[in-house]
């Protein structure tokens, strides 16, 4: 096992010693899975994607995509904090270092291991990313920045944010900067509650945020070409392989309850297994969807045409077939998984319980909502030159 192999089996030990003992009980107190990202800070893995000559350990695309997987098997709650945190610090990674700021920064996150939240949604836009109504407005070298954020995962747990808005309050809605506002910097005002479906431990209540701060915290490369060539490929890898980790744990309990119902009559074929090889089929397939684009956005870095293809409509469209696939595949697992384990699966208080994998899958497909991403895809495909 090499050195980048030792980070993901890090957190492996504690996705399983820690993250999931308590993950029942985040689910059910929807609370914050404190205790995960305590031992997260310890092994330095919020810190895991900056280059080690920042100090960070330097971990690609595929290290990243394993730890999240690994980490949703036992609490997806925390797998899909632990993600959002590393696409907000892959954008400041890879369009930040020729910034001065923004490299000690990263300094700061080796130090300190500090949590990033993301702030991209917002009130009246309708749950489109790449666009804004709130402006930054400047005054000299200082700026100030308000936005009615519809929801702000882990907002009052973040020790950072990283903000969208129009570059200014006169641009257009399109015209979008990404602001980084540091936590003594920022005030929120929680406007309602988080007591949803699932993802409970992921705390996404809507806020208020005002801030200010100096204006070397704005990154300089335009939040359009951040979205196209890290943002949304970073989140669309990310993401599946939490829901990849979802899907893979309500597979073992069902593997698990086929074993038992075999044991007890030997010789004999459960008929539950039938629906288990449905299910580890669909599983196959997600895995390998999840996994081939892992390694081909990761072949990418430093290949002399990554920003022409991660800007391409091709791309996008790949990028975004991943997430609605994925978000499809992981309800579609943790069903047949269910279905396996019968009543056993249904009830909360058996060990082959499968509710809150289920309740978490279903968020997937609201994650930036697989209609809208259908409705984009419709308008890629008439531009696309064919092959």
């Amino acid at each position: 096992m090499g050195q980048t192999g030792i980070h993901v089996e890090a957190v492996r030990r504690i996705a399983a010693e820690i993250a999931g003992p308590a993950a029942d009980g985040v689910d059910r107190e929807g609370r914050f899975p404190h205790e995960t990202f305590a031992a997260l800070r310890t092994a330095r893995m919020m810190s895991a994607c900056i280059p080690e000559d920042l100090g960070g350990f330097g971990c690609g695309l595929v290290e990243l995509a394993d730890m999240c997987e690994a980490l949703a098997q036992h609490c997806s709650s925390a797998a899909m904090v632990f993600a959002m945190h590393h696409i907000q610090l892959a954008c400041i990674v890879r369009h930040g270092l020729d910034q001065p700021y923004f490299r000690s920064y990263l300094a700061t996150i080796v130090a300190q291991q500090n949590l990033i939240a993301s702030v991209t949604s917002e009130v009246g836009v309708g749950g489109e990313m790449r666009t804004s109504l709130c402006g930054v407005e400047r005054q000299g070298d200082r700026f100030t920045l308000a936005k009615d954020a519809s929801t702000i995962s882990y907002g009052q747990q973040a020790d950072d944010l990283l903000v969208t808005a129009r570059s200014s309050p006169e641009a257009p809605n399109s015209d979008q900067s990404l602001v980084l506002v540091r936590k003594a910097d920022y005030s929120l005002e929680q406007k309602g509650a988080w007591d949803a479906l699932g993802m409970r431990g992921t705390c996404s209540p809507p806020f208020k945020m005002t801030s200010r701060g100096g204006v070397d915290q704005i990154l300089a490369s335009p939040f359009s070409d951040i979205a196209s060539q890290t943002m949304v490929p970073f989140s669309h890898i990310l993401w599946a392989s939490c829901w990849l980790g979802i899907a893979k744990a309500a597979m073992t309990r069902a593997r698990a309850f086929v074993r038992a119902q075999a044991r007890a009559k030997p010789g004999t074929t459960p008929h539950a297994a039938l629906r288990l090889a449905r299910g580890a089929s669909l599983l196959q397939s997600m895995r390998t969807n999840v996994e081939h684009a892992a390694r081909e956005c990761e072949a990418l870095r430093g290949s002399g045409h990554e920003t022409e293809v991660l800007s391409s409509v091709a791309f996008a469209l790949k990028m975004n077939n991943l997430k609605v696939s994925s978000s499809q595949l992981v309800v579609e697992i943790v069903q047949e998984a269910l279905q396996t384990c019968g009543i056993m699966g249904y009830k909360n208080d058996s060990k082959f319980a499968v509710g809150r994998h289920l309740r978490d899958a279903y968020s997937a497909v609201l994650m930036i909502a697989n209609d809208r991403i259908y409705a984009t895809n419709a308008t890629m495909l008439l531009v696309l030159k064919d092959d």
